[in-house]
């Protein structure tokens, strides 16, 4: 089984992952941020990096799902391959920082990518408001994000929501902002009630 974790900047998605991983006993599937090697220049010049970041993190992203799909047991993935072309590669060239021609051609990979996957059996979106993204990216601290604007962040979390609205598969829906999962054991307990209810759903249509 392939559980994708969703959300913007900052919602948490790493955290809840390795959590759930833990909780459940599930392999974890974390994002390549650490390693990307475009991710410093990108936030310094965005408009100059974008299309190079975007078709490094869709080319990981692929050999991550193609991982998911032979692996055994429930994957758990921080961030899927869908939000990196619906929500940020789509919001770059929205602001102007990828072409309509380099966007073209990055879809047109995208969709051959897609006609050898499938969508995850449970999508979990963390739903945040921009001043707790900007509370949470301030507490980790990154040196990279200090520039992302509000602006960015704004952008980002309506693009979620119109995603989220019309996406064809399971999702559960979590209100984070008012959540401390990470350290109040109810938060999470009711995070995990939710998950096991919704997986009682899958098992049972099968």
């Amino acid at each position: 089984m392939h559980i994708g974790i969703a959300g913007n900047i900052g919602s948490g998605k790493t955290t809840l992952t390795r959590m759930l991983s833990e909780h459940y006993g599930w392999t974890p599937k974390y994002e390549a941020v650490t390693y990307n090697p475009y991710i410093e220049d990108y936030y310094k010049d965005i408009r100059r990096w974008s299309f190079n970041l975007e078709v490094y993190f869709l080319t990981q992203r692929f050999k991550d799902i193609l991982e998911i799909s032979k692996a055994e047991g429930t994957v758990i993935q921080d961030r899927t391959i869908l939000e990196g072309v619906y929500i940020f590669t789509a919001n770059n060239r929205d602001m102007g920082n990828i072409s309509e021609r380099d966007f073209s051609t990055y879809m047109e990979l995208f969709h051959a990518m897609m006609s050898v996957v499938r969508l995850p059996d449970l999508l979990i979106y963390l739903k945040c408001s921009v001043p707790h993204l900007v509370s949470q990216i301030q507490k980790r601290g990154r040196d990279y994000e200090k520039s992302i604007s509000l602006e960015y962040l704004s952008g980002l979390n309506e693009r979620y929501e119109e995603w989220i609205a019309g996406y064809p598969g399971k999702v559960l829906s979590i209100d984070a902002d008012t959540l401390d999962f990470e350290s109040r054991p109810e938060d999470f307990s009711g995070i995990t009630d939710k998950i096991d209810a919704e997986l009682f759903g899958l098992f049972s249509r099968q």
